[in-house]
């Protein structure tokens, strides 16, 4: 029994925010953040909130599906920015009464661990129809005076739905953390506050040592692709398309070079939407999908990478 996706969506804020937009309000300009990321706007939740973006990626999802809100058995949600600390939003949002519903936070591989996670239920048997969602309102948690980070991300959310089939699914799975390095890429959460403590109310927000994150991903990356790729029986010139989360092109491209495989095979919209972090790979994923690029028995690699420091990549059949 594997664990297919049947279904995908997407939303995203409607504000559009270029780079020359972000140069009329701090020190830098398009050229700056283009050469460096690939980068050439995002989208900034403005009046949206990550349920409700969640919700109409969802609803898409469940629609190719064919299945409705209230026969979902499961909802997972990777996110690190939901709109409440506690969880079960979305599932109100759906109406879907009788999911078992939590958030997964492993940053950028939000998603990918909640697919994961997904997967295990769906072959131990004990759930059916599971929605998968990643999504961020990142632009929270950025210090906007902060431009060597700030200009990187962007808002939105990303949905799946998954059921058990015979024949196509995932494939393999592997995952991976390595918190001894976690302070490379952080925010801070809420500090202790009771009768006993004094403390600073002062929010935390994103900090990342940029060189540090990009050598992590260009040796962690190639080497979870290819031991999933060699868990599934296959070879990496046996996958079709590599969907990969979109933080920074070069790291896509050294990616593409170590694993000897062109850059035709890894769809990027990061110029367009830049780093969502949990939402970043069921966005484009839904995108390739929406664009007629998946084809079924398609062979594709899935892989997050990102805070924590966490990584995680699936293969599968289409």
């Amino acid at each position: 029994m594997k664990t297919r996706i049947c279904g995908t969506g997407s939303a995203l804020p409607k504000r559009v925010v270029k780079n020359e937009d972000l140069s009329k309000i701090m020190d830098t300009s398009d050229e700056w953040i283009r050469s460096r990321t690939g980068i050439a706007s995002r989208h900034l939740a403005v009046e949206e909130t990550l349920a409700g973006l969640a919700a109409k990626a969802a609803a898409q999802a469940l629609e190719e599906a064919e299945i409705a809100a209230e026969d979902l058995d499961m909802i997972l949600a990777g996110t690190i920015s939901a709109d409440r600390l506690l969880p079960c939003e979305l599932q109100r949002e759906l109406g879907a009464a009788k999911a078992v519903a939590f958030d997964i936070n492993a940053a950028c591989s939000g998603f990918l661990f909640a697919l994961q996670t997904a997967d295990a239920y769906i072959r131990s048997g004990q759930y059916r129809n599971i929605l998968v969602v990643g999504g961020e309102i990142l632009s929270k948690l950025m210090d906007w005076n902060d431009r060597s980070t700030c200009v990187l991300f962007g808002d939105g959310a990303g949905a799946a739905v998954v059921r058990p089939d015979e024949a196509y699914g995932i494939l393999s799975s592997v995952q991976g953390s390595d918190g001894a390095r976690g302070g490379v890429l952080s925010c801070g959460g809420r500090r202790n506050n009771n009768p006993y403590v004094t403390n600073s109310t002062a929010l935390s927000f994103v900090t990342m040592d940029g060189q540090a994150v990009y050598k992590f991903a260009v040796r962690t990356v190639p080497k979870a692709i290819t031991e999933a790729v060699e868990r599934a029986g296959l070879t990496v010139e046996d996958i079709d398309l590599f969907v990969l989360h979109q933080a920074n092109i070069r790291i896509i491209e050294s990616v593409s070079k170590r694993l000897r495989v062109s850059m035709e095979r890894f769809p990027t919209n990061l110029s367009e939407c830049g780093n969502i972090s949990a939402g970043s790979v069921p966005v484009l994923l839904d995108d390739v999908n929406r664009r007629g690029l998946l084809n079924k028995g398609d062979k594709v690699v899935l892989a997050g990478f990102g805070a924590g420091l966490t990584w995680g990549a699936s293969v599968l059949i289409w």
